[in-house]
């Protein structure tokens, strides 16, 4: 069944291309996604394909690639006409293909192997541990000297890994962007005229870190980039051959290309090859320190032939409005004139009459920009209360709770299960992944040190967690007396669990409870102090304790599973306990020398949401909001990306998550314990800058690079902005709070915007 399309004139222009290079800007909403898929199956059609030629389809993420497949069969009467004739990647894909077949020309052995992001996470942290134990004083004139010597000692073994651990990554990052091996790097550092240590630094955690690919004979994502490339440059006769199969390069999303994803196609589609790139650069919500830069578009934009699709039906017009004012405040009136790219046109425009996917009819009522001042817990309060009154009367449509950060929306979903509210936890890991890891943590770090008897009573919570965790019946009608009952024995349970942890806690020697002798019996010398049901839990609990130390000599899988069973009751949690064994054992088998302490770490980063957990993200096949109608989506800013709900909360829009450089604003990249507020990952990087600029040393004045950083944020967040309101289709709800120091403010956009709503409905 082919896939009807009525096409737009932005639209139209963009299916008469027929070759060379073509740029174009697209606004949320307008359907680029479509209009590629289109123009793919266009070329198919008109048949300015050979054999053994493809439409080359590259785009960001794998849920992508999935749905670029699915349109471009739906154009054709019969799908077979278009087998083989295009190929859609993402980079990271397309830079696998092109080293593949050629590995050994770029130094790879046959089978080579690619790490993923938690494997590379470890060797990276290896190799900063390394040097943390063999430079333990080297950054000590960064810290603020106004600390005393015990909280200076908290920082170098508390917070110095975590922070040089984000160094090294911008640092190898920006590097193999460069284009640098370590050794490279080094002759260049040997010629700087001064030393410049946060760049010696990055050097020596780089080195170790290529050091630990090359023992596995790995690459990581970023060398596959760097890779192809190199192997493009070196072969031409395979860059002719590639050239062959893919006439026709299709780009998506091509606002958050790096200059070397951008040379690498570039170098495909040829100095007068057939290249469109299409991507909103007002949409570049990349992290700070990523290599990915709007300004490769909107130069591309402006250097070739371009099309701009400003027509979206996914708003209503006031919303569209909004979006628009912010484009223009950000351009005109934004106090830092370095900031006012941030955001440039087109502005959007509602489709026209007649439009297949006509706007949601105009509602100025339906966008609240809620000025109150609100601390942090009365703003998830009053969002969730809101939600509690607008949900049963609106079963039928989308919502969603956007946040800046995902420890915010974990507060978030806590408020809406009081309220029993049904939600989807669209973050980095799901409460439940998070509790279930954080609960086998817990038991699992008692097993390492069995002796403790403060891990010993977390372990003994654990196995009670159902006591603390679950709420009792609300009273009501014919079942008030059942209530009440549920309502009292609830109340004991969790008197004893307190009294029972305590008890374990404050045990002088474990063993002596665990494993008693005749003359050494713990559980004996408090039975006369203690209620029998207290000593009958305490004898309860020492049996299934004792069980799980003679587990320990099991394989890390098998001793999951085992204490699972012990611990879980609910079918999610048990299918969550597998599939985290599963992550254990691999993480074993490839560090042969972890034990149970650094696996016991591995689940305690999955319980901080630190880390996506392997085969829980919907991520890699995409994310369908109308498939959740009458539940309430809470996710982060930045996953919300390409998404769309009928009503969106964009939640702490403050100086804090949102600062515009003003004298008040803080930045989450700059550490409290750091000296002058330097952002040690920009100052790392302004340094490697200098040492490969020829004789330019003297650019390096210390703070420029954190300055300059401040600036790339405020940017990066104005556009982020600028994404939560343009999901939302027919209403929006914009709250911020004071912060956790009680003095944040409205953010500076935030603050124009309501002025703006404000004068346009007197």
């Amino acid at each position: 069944m082919t896939l009807p399309f009525l096409p737009r004139p932005s639209q139209e222009e963009i299916l008469r291309y027929r070759g060379g290079h073509l740029g174009i800007s697209a606004v949320p909403g307008s359907g680029k996604t479509q209009i590629l898929s289109k123009l793919a199956a266009d070329i198919i059609m008109r048949g300015q394909l050979q054999d053994e030629q493809e439409v080359l389809i590259v785009t960001l993420v794998n849920s992508a690639v999935d749905n670029f497949e699915s349109r471009i069969k739906r154009f054709f009467q019969n799908p077979l006409q278009a087998l083989y004739k295009y190929r859609v990647r993402t980079l990271h894909g397309l830079a696998h293909d092109i080293v593949r077949e050629k590995p050994g020309r770029v130094g790879l052995e046959e089978k080579f192997a690619i790490i993923d992001e938690r494997e590379s996470e470890f060797i990276r942290d290896e190799a900063v541990n390394a040097w943390l134990s063999t430079h333990a004083g080297s950054l000590e004139d960064y810290l603020d000297p106004a600390m005393d010597e015990s909280k200076r000692d908290w920082v170098r073994r508390q917070q110095l890994p975590e922070l040089i651990g984000s160094l090294a990554l911008a640092f190898i990052r920006s590097a193999k962007d460069r284009r640098l091996t370590p050794d490279q790097l080094q002759r260049h550092l040997e010629r700087a005229p001064a030393p410049l240590p946060l760049a010696e630094m990055g050097l020596a955690i780089y080195a170790d870190y290529q050091r630990g690919l090359a023992y596995r004979a790995a690459v990581d994502f970023d060398d596959l980039i760097r890779l192809a490339l190199d192997l493009l440059e070196i072969d031409p006769e395979y860059l002719e051959r590639l050239r062959y199969r893919f006439p026709f390069v299709l780009e998506d999303e091509a606002q958050d290309s790096s200059r070397l994803q951008e040379d690498i196609l570039g170098l495909l589609s040829g100095p007068n090859g057939n290249w469109v790139r299409v991507g909103d650069p007002n949409q570049a919500i990349f992290e700070t320190f990523t290599t990915a830069s709007p300004e490769l578009l909107r130069a591309f934009i402006r250097e070739n032939r371009s099309v701009p699709m400003p027509d979206s039906g996914r708003s209503q017009p006031a919303i569209l409005d909004l979006a628009n004012q912010l484009i223009r405040w950000t351009a005109e009136e934004h106090p830092v004139p370095e900031v006012r790219s941030a955001l440039d046109v087109p502005y959007i425009l509602p489709t026209p009459e007649g439009d297949p996917q006509p706007n949601p009819p105009m509602n100025k009522d339906a966008i609240k920009l809620i000025g109150t001042k609100f601390s942090p817990e009365q703003e998830i309060n009053a969002v969730a209360d809101s939600l509690s009154k607008w949900l049963p009367e609106h079963r039928d449509s989308t919502v969603a709770v956007l946040v800046p950060r995902n420890q915010r929306g974990a507060e978030m979903i806590e408020a809406l299960k009081r309220r029993g509210l049904e939600y989807i936890e669209f973050l980095s890991s799901t409460s439940i992944t998070r509790a279930a890891a954080g609960a086998l943590s817990q038991v699992i770090a008692y097993l390492a040190d069995p002796q403790s008897a403060s891990k010993l009573s977390k372990a003994y919570q654990v196995w009670r967690r159902d006591w603390r965790d679950k709420a009792t019946v609300p009273a009501s009608g014919d079942v008030e007396e059942s209530a009440a009952d549920d309502k009292e024995l609830a109340a004991s349970r969790r008197n004893l669990l307190s009294t029972a942890s305590g008890l374990i806690r404050k045990a002088g020697e474990v063993e002596a409870y665990i494993a008693p002798s005749p003359e050494n019996d713990w559980l004996a010398s408090v039975r006369a102090s203690q209620e029998e049901e207290v000593i009958s839990e305490l004898s309860k609990f020492r049996s299934h304790a004792r069980r799980w130390l003679d587990a320990v000599s099991l394989p890390i899988d098998q001793l999951v599973l085992t204490l699972a069973q012990d611990i879980f009751t609910e079918a999610a949690d048990l299918a969550l306990a597998q599939k985290l064994s599963l992550v254990l054992r691999k993480a074993a088998d490839d560090h042969g020398d972890w034990r149970l302490p650094e696996l016991t770490q591995e689940l305690a980063v999955i319980a901080r949401n630190e880390r996506r957990f392997i085969g829980f993200s919907t991520d890699d096949s995409g994310f369908d909001p109308d498939r959740y109608r009458g539940k309430v989506v809470v996710t982060t800013m930045h996953k919300a990306k390409g998404l769309e709900w009928d009503r969106v909360y964009l939640m702490s829009v403050n100086n804090y998550d949102f600062p515009s450089s003003q004298p008040n604003d803080r930045y989450i990249s700059e550490r409290w314990f750091v000296r002058d507020g330097l952002n040690l990952e920009a100052e790392a990087l302004g340094q490697l800058e200098a040492a490969i600029s020829t004789g330019a040393y003297e650019w390096y004045t210390e703070g420029a690079a954190t300055l300059s950083a401040r600036l790339d944020y405020v940017k990066e967040r104005l556009r982020l902005f600028y994404v939560g309101i343009t999901r939302a289709r027919r209403e929006l709800i914009v709250t911020w709070n004071t912060g956790r120091q009680g003095n944040a403010t409205p953010s500076l956009p935030l603050a124009a915007l309501m002025g703006y709503t404000q004068g346009t409905s007197e």
